[in-house]
This record gives structure tokens, sequence and C-alpha cells, in this order.
């Protein structure tokens, strides 16, 4: 498996893991805040951006993102100093299962996955996924043609975004093609989002969750502490599912304090 990843920045290595249907520049917004102060590395997930496509052999898809992306970790890590990492939703969900069996420095996850309270709010989310994606594949060849226009395009990005006027153009063409396309959507209501039953207590782990989360609502965040003990959980007012594009600025500052090793 190759995974497509850029690199800038200088500092502690910091990786960056986005979510379902989305792709390695969805950190774009918060890159030039957290490069002057972080080796950043942002990455496509197996099936994911220009990454290779997951396999088809039938292997579980969440346990195939683990394996690929520890080993993936332990490639970019600098000598003798572990990665931290950082991730949105099902890269949230990755990061955290990385920090649980200490393979990282530190994790943040931003209203990650594997949080639900219980199979009907899992099938919730996916159902939510499977519905704009039934109005996204309306609209076929046309969708580029549409989402200029802000009737479509505000309604199309509001489940993700708090505030969908921030998204370029490019991006939210690029985003609505991988969500008509990308089959980790149909994957997703049967998979096992589980963490490792022992997690390593000495890997500092922030969770910091959007108020205005429609994709994952903030009521999962009150799980956390169940798995993560000493997690750090950070409610964030005013930002969606896709913070980073939300707020920037405020988002920079909760990666490079989850990310910053206690004296």
């Amino acid at each position: 498996m190759t995974l497509k990843y850029d690199v800038a920045g200088r500092g502690p290595t910091l990786v960056l893991v986005h979510g379902v249907v989305h792709r390695r520049q969805a950190w774009d917004a918060v890159l030039d805040r957290l490069t002057p102060h972080r080796r950043v590395i942002t990455v496509d997930l197996p099936g994911h951006g220009e990454s290779d496509p997951l396999p088809e052999d039938g292997e579980d898809a969440i346990e195939y993102m683990v394996s690929e992306l520890i080993a993936f970790v332990r490639e970019v890590e600098e000598p003798g100093q572990q990665v931290h990492i950082a991730g949105n939703s099902l890269g949230g969900y990755l990061s955290l299962v990385l920090a649980a069996h200490g393979e990282v420095a530190s994790a943040t996850a931003l209203s990650p996955a594997g949080f639900f309270l219980g199979h009907a709010d899992q099938a919730r989310t996916i159902n939510t996924f499977k519905a704009i994606r039934q109005v996204a594949r309306a609209f076929g060849d046309r969708a580029p043609a549409a989402m200029r226009y802000r009737a479509v395009r505000y309604p199309s990005l509001l489940p993700f975004f708090a505030h969908p006027s921030r998204v370029a153009y490019e991006a939210a063409v690029h985003d609505v093609h991988s969500l008509t396309t990308n089959p980790m959507i149909d994957a997703g209501i049967e998979a096992d989002f589980a963490f490792p039953q022992a997690t390593e207590p000495l890997v500092p782990v922030t969770v910091a969750w959007g108020t205005r989360d429609l994709i994952l609502p903030y009521y999962q965040s009150r799980r956390v502490r169940s798995v993560f003990p000493n997690a750090t959980v950070i409610p964030v007012p005013g930002v969606g599912h896709v913070p980073m594009t939300d707020n920037p600025a405020l988002i920079a500052s909760i990666l490079l304090a989850g990310s910053e090793l206690p004296a």
C-alpha cells in the first residue's frame, strides 16, 4: 500500500489524518499556523485522495487502515522521536487507536468517530451520509455547475461545516465527487469502531468537539472519558463536523497545544 502525503514546516512531527470520504487537503486552512512550529505531515488514508484503493479481499477496512497508519507513522518518525498525531472524524478515531497502542507521542481528535451511543446512533450517522450522497448523485455531471450557486452549495455543505461559505468552490466540488464514489460510506454501517480494552495511559489525549456538529453530535463526547479517563475534552463552540475550515485559528491552537509535550 502506498499512501500519498505532503510534508511542510519544522519542529516536532505532527501527522494529520482526515475523515471519511475526505482527503489530506482538508487541513489546508490550518497549515500556515502550524508549520512555523511543527513538521506537519498530511496524509491520504487508504481508499481516499491519491492513496491506493482499499484491498478487495474482504479484510476489515478499519483494521486495515489502523495497520497501515501504524506502519506509516513509524516510517515518517524521526530517529528516537515518536510522531504526534491528530485527526478529524474517522481520522480522529484512528489517531486515538494509535494512542491507545502507544504508537504516538500524543493524539488530538476533532469530533472523532467511535463514541456512538449504540448501533442506532451509528446508523443515524451513516444514513445521514447516504442521504447526502443520494442528493449529490442526483446532480450527476451538473454538480460542478450547480455548486457555483449558494442555494445549492450552502445546504449541500451544511451537514459538515457550520460556515459553508468558507469552503472554496474547488474544494466543495472535489468533496462532493468523493462523497458520491467512496465505498467507505457503505462499509461504515457495519464497521466496528472499537478501542483496545487496555489503553496506554501515558500518551496525552485531547478530544475537541464542535458543538454544532451534525454528523457526530456533541453529545457523543460524554463517552470519551469512559475509554480515555485522562483525556482533555474541549467543547468548541460555533464549529461543525469539519472544524478546520470553520475556525482555523482556534483549531490550530488546539492542535499545537495537544502536541506540546509536558516539560
